[in-house]
């Protein structure tokens, strides 16, 4: 009895690594990066439109290893309970090693997104303010709806 309540705390341990690495698609918990959607509101400048390629790259890059780290995880838990008696130690230095690598990923792209609205004039940051403010705001909304949405 003991070893599955174990078993199964790991298993929503790890699950939401997995969630919290992959569960942020293209975003990454980073605001600016909604404003794929004004892109032309922006108006870039030819410097600032090769960062943003850059960026954006950057970003589906990090989403793309954040995957794959979660799978990487997914597939040693599984190994493990495959086993008679599970290393749950081993598949927490993984899940260890899986957060350490999304963190320094997740900073890189923030960094990089940031550097980029340093180039911007008042203009672009106005637009980024409203674009970043309406996303948010929706975002606020489908939790607001999800919340208050009576279980089956």
């Amino acid at each position: 009895m003991k070893q599955g309540f174990f078993v199964a705390l790991l298993a929503i341990a790890l699950g939401g690594i997995g969630t919290y690495a992959v569960g942020q698609p293209l975003l990454d918990g980073n605001p600016l990066a909604m404003l794929g959607n004004v892109k032309s509101d922006l108006k870039l400048n030819t410097s600032q439109q090769l960062q943003w390629d850059a960026v954006v790259a950057q970003t589906k890059a990090a989403h793309d290893a954040g995957r794959a780290n979660f799978e990487q995880l997914k597939t040693a838990l599984q190994a493990e309970l495959a086993k008679a008696e599970p290393d749950f130690a081993a598949v927490a230095t993984i899940a260890d090693g899986v957060r350490g690598q999304h963190a320094a990923l997740h900073k890189q792209t923030r960094d990089a997104w940031l550097a980029l609205y340093a180039t911007f004039t008042p203009e672009q940051k106005a637009v980024a303010r409203d674009a970043i403010k309406a996303g948010i705001e929706r975002m606020q909304a489908r939790r607001a709806m999800h919340d208050g949405a009576p279980s089956h």
